[in-house]
């Protein structure tokens, strides 16, 4: 695929889609966080320093439930490992960049985002740094002032929305939706299993500990297959381990 001629606006576009998800998202999270005790300020520093919806409900989920605050904050770290490995695969593609776009970049990294423009940047192996960077911040231009505007919205709105609304089917299907196209490869469905193994097996565990659990095993898994696929093959074409 060519690159686009105009960057921001195909990253800006291509991330439209998403705002069927990202707006009762954050409109829940402002709704839920009302309800467990946090005033407006604090729903929005949340939000705002965070930027991770997933991490955002864990922590909230776990201080609700009378978690310490280290429980807490050690979970939604771990739903936030995430990143770590985003930024990661994104080094071959901004590593050139200004430091203060690579900043800012870290900072808005959202899931959506980040999904869509590597994608785009896989497609399109010609794009320059400066075209990658205008792509990316399309992207975002998309996900986060809705994500901040909607979860102030809730956050007015509180207990006034009803609950037979059920806004809460987004976090699921958000995350499906972002999943499911970035399973490409063995490592991938089998970091994706154990994830899901682990954490239907710890479910017992108080806190929601299960899920860092989940975390750690399901990188440690994928890992090993990567490693695994890298030696077979090394192996095949007669080279040394």
């Amino acid at each position: 695929m060519p690159p686009p001629r105009h960057p921001f606006r195909a990253g800006f576009r291509d991330c439209l889609p998403f705002v069927l998800i990202v707006i009762p998202f954050s409109t829940l999270f402002g709704v839920v966080a009302r309800d467990a005790g946090l005033d407006l300020v604090q729903v929005m520093s949340m939000s705002v320093i965070v930027i991770a919806g997933a991490s955002q409900f864990t922590a909230l989920a776990l201080l609700q439930d009378g978690a310490p605050v280290f429980v807490a904050l050690l979970a939604a770290l771990a739903v936030n490992l995430r990143m770590a490995m985003y930024s990661a695969a994104l080094v071959p593609h901004l590593g050139a960049a200004p430091l203060g776009a690579r900043a800012l970049a870290a900072y808005l990294m959202v899931d959506q985002s980040f999904a869509v423009a590597v994608r785009r940047y896989e497609e399109s192996p010609e794009m320059t740094v400066s075209q990658k960077l205008r792509y990316y911040f399309g992207c975002m231009a998309v996900v986060c002032p809705i994500w901040y505007g909607c979860t102030l919205a809730g956050a007015l709105m509180g207990q006034a929305i009803p609950a037979s609304l059920s806004l809460d089917f987004a976090v699921p299907v958000c995350f499906i939706a972002l999943l499911a196209p970035l399973l490409r490869s063995l490592p991938h469905l089998i970091a994706a299993f154990v994830s899901a193994l682990v954490t239907v097996a710890f479910a017992w565990l108080p806190w929601n500990l299960g899920l860092p659990i989940a975390a750690i095993a399901a990188m440690i898994a994928g890992a090993q297959a990567e490693l695994f696929l890298a030696r077979r093959a090394r192996a095949k074409a007669g080279c040394p381990a």
